[in-house]
């Protein structure tokens, strides 16, 4: 079964996916955080960063597009397409973001079924490159789902990624596999499953539940809480306190190249610790405190120094 790396807006863009792939191997497939079009559309330098081939030369990163705009999607994707060369591309149904669904979009697209027949029907009917799609199996109940499944299986698209909650769960409570043993028996795509699997174990634990249909694990949150995930699901090793502190300092340093000033580089390394910190905590392997000042931290040369002990106390 394929390994893919989810997207999560603000962290897992190119200097992410470099360097995971450099310190630890990867994915079979990179998922980079949504873009959206809009009227006269300028493609930002910040996003130029993200999409030119030169910084995705090691890691196959496909373009997920937000939006229920066709016209727009149509002509982002011929644009990419011209200027980059990516000839595959993902629409996000799946995003639970209040600001993203009270605007129709992501999760909120999947409340109004025949916006999301139309939308799928005029960009299928013009596109000539490999669409998947990323979803959630409804927005305010699961019962939602039959409909929607309904929808994707007019249409022959290159995978269906299901992440079996519903919008207004965001990432609360189980995800409903029984849901998810739905889309098996009746989708006519092939699967991708996303949903809490976040160890060897758990990837293990899903794939002896045998789900057909199913060609690939999409993981997200479980990748930064342990960045050599991916690796151990292939039968490696788990990271160890040099690879941890290569792959930390290989990021710091690059978003230090991108950004100006101190201040959005310490917001960077500290939203990856928010995942990381309390999964090290979790496996006692580094005193909490010690997480705790690095979110305190107030310069990078402070934030340093809470990093090389918390690298000390890593066996």
């Amino acid at each position: 079964m394929k390994l893919y790396q989810a997207p999560l807006e603000g962290i897992t863009g190119y200097i992410y996916r470099n360097a995971l792939f450099k310190v630890f191997g990867g994915p079979d497939k990179y998922f980079m955080p949504f873009i959206s079009p809009y009227e006269k559309r300028i493609i930002t330098e910040k996003e130029i960063k993200q999409l030119c081939p030169e910084n995705n030369r090691d890691t196959k990163a496909i373009p997920q597009i937000l939006t229920t705009d066709s016209k727009g999607f149509t002509e982002l994707t011929d644009r990419l397409n011209s200027e980059y060369g990516y000839e595959e591309f993902n629409i996000n149904f799946g995003c639970p973001s209040g600001t993203v669904v009270s605007k129709g979009r992501g999760a909120g697209t999947l409340a109004d079924t025949d916006l999301l027949e139309r939308f799928l029907d005029e960009i299928m009917s013009r596109s000539r490159y490999k669409i998947s799609v990323k979803t959630r199996i409804g927005l305010h109940n699961k019962n939602e789902f039959q409909a929607i499944l309904a929808i994707y299986n007019k249409y022959s698209l290159e995978e269906l990624i299901v992440h079996p909650r519903i919008g207004d769960e965001k990432y609360k409570g189980l995800p409903h596999m029984d849901v998810y043993r739905e889309a098996c028996n009746n989708s006519k795509n092939l699967l991708v499953y996303n949903g809490d699997i976040d160890t060897k174990e758990a990837y293990e634990s899903f794939v002896t539940e045998n789900y057909p249909n199913t060609i690939a694990v999409m993981i997200g949150r479980g990748m930064l809480k342990d960045p050599a995930v991916f690796r151990e699901i292939k039968g490696g090793n788990g990271y160890s306190a040099e690879e941890l502190k290569e792959f930390l300092t290989i990021i710091r340093e690059a978003y230090t190249s991108d950004f100006s000033g101190e201040t959005p580089v310490l917001q960077k390394m500290k939203e990856i610790w928010s995942y990381m910190g309390p999964a090290l905590i979790e496996k006692g392997e580094i005193d909490p405190r010690l997480v705790k000042n690095i979110i305190k931290s107030k310069k990078i040369s402070e934030y340093k120094i809470y990093e090389k002990e918390i690298i000390r106390e890593i066996v």
